[in-house]
Order: C-alpha cells, then sequence, then structure tokens
C-alpha cells in the first residue's frame, strides 16, 4: 500500500475511493485546526510584557515642592537621570515648576533604571501613570 503525507495527517491514494474520500476530510479538518492554532499564536499576548501598556513616573500631586526638590537633586546627580531637558531654552523646562521638573527627573530615572530593580518611589514623592505625561515639544520617555 502506497501512503501519502497531507499536511498534519497521512491518507491513502486515490487507488482507494472511500479512503480518498475520508482523506479529503481529514485534510480540511487538519488545515482548520492549523488555521486556529495559527490564529491564537498570534494573537495571545506575550509573557513577555511585550504588549503591556505604557507608563511614566511622574510626581505625586500631594507631595510638598521642597521634597520633590530633594528627590530630583538625587535623581539628577547620584541617581543619573538624564536631567539636561529641564534645563533653560530646553524642550521641557517650561512649564517652569519644582513638579513639573521632578516628573520628568523621576521619569528619566525610572525608565532607565527600572529594568535594573529601579523604582519610581523617591521617598513616596511619586508615582506610577499610564497617563502620557509629555505636551507639547516635551516628550516623556516609556520604555517596555
Amino acid at each position: 500500500m502506497i501512503w501519502k503525507t497531507c499536511l498534519l495527517i497521512t491518507c491513502q491514494c486515490p487507488d482507494q475511493a472511500q479512503g480518498m474520500k475520508n482523506g479529503n476530510k481529514m485534510t480540511s479538518i487538519s488545515i482548520t485546526m492549523l488555521i486556529s492554532v495559527l490564529f491564537l499564536v498570534l494573537v495571545t499576548p506575550r509573557s513577555d510584557g511585550a504588549y503591556l501598556e505604557q507608563q511614566w513616573c511622574v510626581a505625586d500631586e500631594q507631595t510638598p515642592d521642597d521634597v520633590l526638590q530633594l528627590a530630583m537633586d538625587w535623581a539628577c546627580g547620584i541617581g543619573g537621570a538624564d536631567c539636561r531637558m529641564i534645563q533653560p531654552n530646553k524642550s521641557c523646562y517650561l512649564p517652569n515648576t519644582v513638579r513639573d521638573h521632578a516628573s520628568y527627573a523621576f521619569n528619566s530615572y525610572w525608565q532607565k533604571f527600572k529594568n535594573y530593580g529601579g523604582s519610581c518611589y523617591f521617598n513616596a514623592a511619586a508615582m506610577v501613570t499610564d497617563l502620557n505625561p509629555s505636551h507639547g515639544s516635551c516628550h516623556f520617555e516609556s520604555l517596555s
């Protein structure tokens, strides 16, 4: 007896009419199953976080400016945040408030170090949000 491979199954060759009829049904079912599996693989969320929402670290509205200033000084200093964009004449300088500058600094630090254990805490001066704080030409980075 001669056999041939039909995608995922084996079916008999046409010399046996009934075998071929069943083989075509099996091939049709196999194709349908294959398409279904491929569809599920493509639409199932990935476990590596690639489809997670974007998040930013911003200054907590209830934190006093003096506390924000201390946390921002740490973030922009030894913390390693990139605070160049909140300097005068840069895209994130305005509005020129401690809260806005702290939000930029906190987010810069968190985006840079969150995958290495860095947190968005800053002695309770900051919080994570999924609302993009970018405004005008000031872009707040968001990395997965």
